[in-house]
């Protein structure tokens, strides 16, 4: 009979995938490298269990022992999946930026998880960096993994996938094409594929907030690149040790939006249901086309798989929040789809002003209509009530029609975005938009900003 004696010997022999649709403009042979396949879903098996391994061979890591490890969820899953065959607890610390889903995978699989803010300092005592490193100095017999610098991550992609590329390609490969976050990834499948073949080149993917594209061209380190991003997986604050830029050929960054977009049009496109990394690592590449010829064989590797991410890339309240959805908004109906079914928020001309102050803090928003029996009669911002306040410190306690300003324009549902700009000035914040059947709804110049 075959089969595996537990899911570990499962780890690897991932397949090599032929990109037809997304890469059509592309001349070479493109093929994915789907880790997807890993029964942890991600290219991080690998390194996971060679680390494990390596450290019960030398006794960091000892029977019964915890481990402890600084993760963005893949890396976690790995080292949960090698636990749980080896009996070892786990402790994972991880950022507010992941997808829940990631969080929810590494607790169903067992592990304790730890999420620490994103928006701080490496050396912070709150980064996941520092409270990683603290719970392994802190914890009795545990093991802080410490992929960025463990030697162990790059090794598992020398031995495994470097050699199954180049056997996979008959090694006819030219090209690697690969996110590049630990560095493990990169710099082990490099190290095997250009000792076959120096001519190989190898291309990281990097994401706008990172350090890893300035770092390899100049030599500096800086800083003033370091800011948070949305892109999952690639890209980092610091420079870690598994990073060999002496193996990398170049870099190239990736916007979070074409990260998130490509990221579904390979599922759409491809039938291949992979995650964010994957949509950088797609749009890299045709960034790339120009140094690409029809006798090339580039492989692209595809870290993990789209579930971890069906909250956020793949779910298109999430994408248009933040502008990623190429949606067609030519209309003032359009700026305000999102919430047509929702009520518009407005005051009374006899309320007190202290009601539309709680009504605006309540549901965050910077102006207000005030209408009466007739209509809409008049407008309030924050503006307005900046103004009166520092006349009058118990404006609170007056009537909203004392302080009330001019009533915003209205418009058609139908009225162009450029006609609609020009009715929003410094002494006229926002314009009603008429959806017909008494219904209208505000437009700010938040929404012309998001739309542009």
């Amino acid at each position: 009979m075959n089969y595996a004696k537990n899911v570990l010997e499962t780890i690897g022999n991932t397949p090599l995938i032929k990109l037809n649709s997304v890469t059509s403009e592309v001349e070479a042979l493109v093929l994915a490298k789907v880790e997807t396949f890993n029964p942890g879903n991600s290219v991080k098996d690998r390194m996971a269990l060679k680390m494990v391994e390596d450290a019960e061979a030398d006794g960091r890591l000892q029977p019964g022992g915890t481990i402890v490890e600084g993760t963005s969820g893949n890396t976690g899953m790995g080292l949960a999946l090698a636990a749980i065959v080896k009996g070892y607890q786990c402790i994972f610390v991880t950022t507010d930026k992941q997808s829940k889903e990631k969080v929810d995978i590494l607790r169903a699989v067992g592990a304790e998880v730890i999420v620490c803010p994103t928006n701080v300092e490496p050396s912070d005592e709150r980064s996941y960096y520092s409270v990683s490193k603290r719970l392994g100095d802190e914890i009795p017999n545990s093991w802080y993994v410490n992929q960025y610098d463990n030697p162990s991550n790059a090794v598992a992609h020398y031995e495994q996938t470097g050699p199954e590329i180049w056997e996979q390609t008959e090694g006819k490969v030219t090209h690697f094409v690969v996110g590049v976050g630990t560095g493990g990834t990169i710099s082990g499948t490099a190290k095997y594929l250009k000792e076959k073949n120096p001519d190989v080149k190898v291309w990281g993917i990097d994401t706008y907030g990172s350090v890893f594209k300035k770092y390899h061209e100049t030599g500096i380190f800086d800083e003033n690149e370091v800011y948070p991003y949305i892109t999952e997986g690639i890209g980092e604050d610091i420079l870690p040790e598994n990073v060999d830029f002496s193996l990398i050929d170049g870099f190239t960054k990736v916007t979070d939006k074409d990260a998130a977009v490509y990221t579904r049009k390979i599922a759409k496109e491809e039938g291949i249901f992979v995650g964010n990394s994957a949509g950088a690592a797609v749009k890299g590449l045709l960034q790339l086309k120009d140094k690409f010829n029809k006798n090339d064989v580039v492989v692209v590797l595809f870290h993990d798989h789209g579930s971890r991410y069906v909250g956020k890339m793949f779910n298109d309240d999430w994408m248009r929040d933040r502008g990623f959805l190429d949606e067609e908004v030519t209309t003032a109906v359009d700026l305000v789809k999102d919430r047509s079914n929702k009520p518009l928020m407005t005051v009374r001309t006899e309320e007190l002003v202290s009601h539309a102050i709680e009504r605006m803090r309540e549901y965050k928003i910077s102006q207000i209509p005030v209408e009466d029996l007739q209509g809409f009669v008049g407008a309030i911002d924050e503006t307005t009530l900046l103004h009166h306040f520092i006349a009058d410190k118990n404006i609170a306690d007056k009537p909203i029609k004392e302080i009330m300003g001019a009533p915003y324009p209205i418009v058609s549902s139908g009225t162009s975005i450029d006609r609609v700009s020009k009715l929003i000035t410094k002494d006229n914040q926002a314009v009603l938009v008429d959806l017909g059947n008494g219904k209208h709804h505000i437009i700010t110049k938040y929404d012309i900003i998001s739309a542009i």
